[in-house]
């Protein structure tokens, strides 16, 4: 049995979001040293503020501040600190009510291990040096003593709100193609393309996937298929994606390979962007070390007619 393919998979992107009044108010205070919650019409003021009571659904924008120290409501602690987490070295994670609030905040606390942190303890907001209008303006939560802070009664009004934020979104994990994907990895090293076989419709699935997803059983008759194809459907692409040296417009597309009992998609070369069409016959280009083709060009082939690709998903 070949082995089972595995690799580290990172996917990031920057996620972009606009304020709300709400919201606006609360990260440029955190900005400006001044932690903000919400008012509800029954008196609860809600910490981080919300742009609708979670009861009753009813909007509201009444700002008022609260203070810098609060009491832990609950903790658990974080041996192993990971990317982007507030602090590198052990800490607890923590929700906080902060006084003068109804409800928690969560974020990090400082200490020096787990016997230093128990439910009830005081805290106060650590700010950090550079504050930009994010929830990281708060660098943490520290052990705290002294008397609760007075707010100074901010009214939640500021010069140059902060009305957007970019985050980084980053998710790493472990991914493993299992054992008909592993062989289909392994034979396109060969420049070769392989699926399998439905033993009950005879369909050749590319990329296999070990399994008929229609019949829904297993598949392991290894087919190859290709090397050309034929275009079943198209797009023209005319945003330049970031780190994609790709001069736009170009052309993504299905291919159904010769053989193959559903189309796979992949970018078309060779020809003017304006000239890709349904039923071009098309063959893949490699480049020195690839494991998968660059692209398709045309093979110079007569198209196909459409009946033989009409019913290929």
């Amino acid at each position: 049995m070949p082995e089972v393919l595995k690799a580290p998979l990172v996917v990031e992107f920057p996620f972009t979001r606009s304020l709300g009044p709400v919201q606006s108010a609360f990260l440029t205070g955190l900005r400006e040293r001044v932690v903000l919650g919400v008012k509800t019409r029954d008196g609860r003021t809600l910490v981080p503020p919300v742009e609708y009571d979670p009861v009753t659904a009813e909007e509201i924008r009444d700002l008022v501040e609260v203070a810098p120290t609060g009491t832990v409501t609950t903790w658990a602690w974080n041996h192993e600190p990971r990317r982007d987490q507030p602090l590198d070295t052990p800490f607890a994670w923590v929700l906080v009510r902060l006084d003068g609030a109804d409800t928690a905040l969560l974020h990090a606390l400082d200490a020096p291990g787990p016997d230093s942190v128990h439910t009830g303890m005081r805290v106060r907001v650590r700010w950090a040096q550079e504050r930009a209008g994010a929830i990281t303006d708060i660098a943490c939560f520290e052990p705290y003593d002294g008397e609760p802070a007075e707010p100074a009664g901010h009214s939640g009004e500021f010069d140059d709100a902060v009305t957007g934020i970019v985050a980084a979104a980053r998710l790493d994990y472990t991914y493993s193609p299992g054992r008909a994907q592993s062989a289909y990895i392994n034979a396109l090293s060969d420049r070769r393309t392989v699926g399998e076989r439905c033993p009950s419709c005879r369909k050749v699935y590319v990329p296999p996937r070990g399994a008929c997803p229609t019949c829904g059983v297993a598949t392991s008759e290894q087919v190859e298929v290709g090397p050309g194809g034929t275009v079943t459907t198209f797009c023209v692409v005319n945003i330049k994606a970031k780190n994609l040296d790709i001069e736009v417009p170009y052309v993504y597309a299905h291919i159904a390979l010769d053989g193959a009992g559903l189309a796979l998609h992949g970018r078309i070369g060779g020809i003017p962007y304006d000239q890709v069409r349904m039923g071009l016959r098309v063959e893949p280009v490699w480049t020195e070390g690839a494991r998968y083709p660059d692209h398709y060009r045309p093979t110079g082939e007569p198209d196909a007619d459409y009946d033989t690709y009409k019913e290929l998903p």
